[in-house]
């Protein structure tokens, strides 16, 4: 059985945490829509997971922003997806699901695919989704991340502050636009990889 749905979902934090580098899945998940086919809706909210949540629901890509915070964030994906499937009356077959996170290794904007099951270095959203919703064997399991940038210092609270203070203008420029055109192509690489059904 091929893939017939693509399900999306980036993870960040809400409220006056939204535009922060640690939601740099969102501000990307956000202008990635806008870039796909007119098929494609805008975001609206939607309920979801018991909980309101930012969705974009196309014909072939559902994209959702997580509503929870980053670190807790596993239960709500964990709904979300099989929500998805009891919804649409898909098989775990039938959905290639890819996470769409923050990286603090990579450098401002820079797009990689990984491995699902690679290690989350210490990413409290990734090890929390991890934690919650395990791979079923037949779907097909990505992540897509997003690199940030670091601050010089490794300390715990410097990171901390790092990941959640305001990004200014410049950086959310990039993601917007190389970030997302990046994502895009991550996800053509993915459907190619996959086959999924035209």
């Amino acid at each position: 059985m091929s893939l017939r749905r693509i399900l999306v979902i980036s993870l960040g934090n809400p409220g006056e945490y939204r535009n922060t580098y640690h939601s740099a899945g969102h501000i990307v998940l956000e202008a990635l829509q806008r870039q796909l086919s007119q098929d494609q809706p805008s975001f609206a909210p939607q309920r979801i997971g018991k909980q309101n949540t930012l969705a974009s629901i196309g014909a072939r890509y559902s994209l959702l922003q997580s509503p929870a915070v980053m670190n807790v964030s596993g239960p709500w994906v964990a709904k979300a997806y099989k929500e998805h499937l009891a919804e649409r009356g898909l098989a775990p077959s039938e959905v290639g699901v890819v996470l769409v996170h923050d990286d603090l290794e990579e450098e401002l904007g820079v797009i990689k695919i990984r491995d699902w099951k690679r290690s989350h270095r210490g990413h409290n959203g990734i090890k929390s989704v991890n934690g919650a919703l395990q791979a079923h064997p037949a779907g097909k399991w990505a992540r897509i991340s997003i690199g940030i940038g670091r601050p010089d210092a490794r300390d715990k609270a410097s990171v901390s502050d790092f990941v959640l203070a305001k990004m200014p203008r410049s950086a959310r420029d990039v993601l917007e636009g190389s970030g997302s055109r990046g994502v895009l192509q991550a996800l053509i690489e993915l459907e190619t990889k996959w086959g999924v059904e035209a």
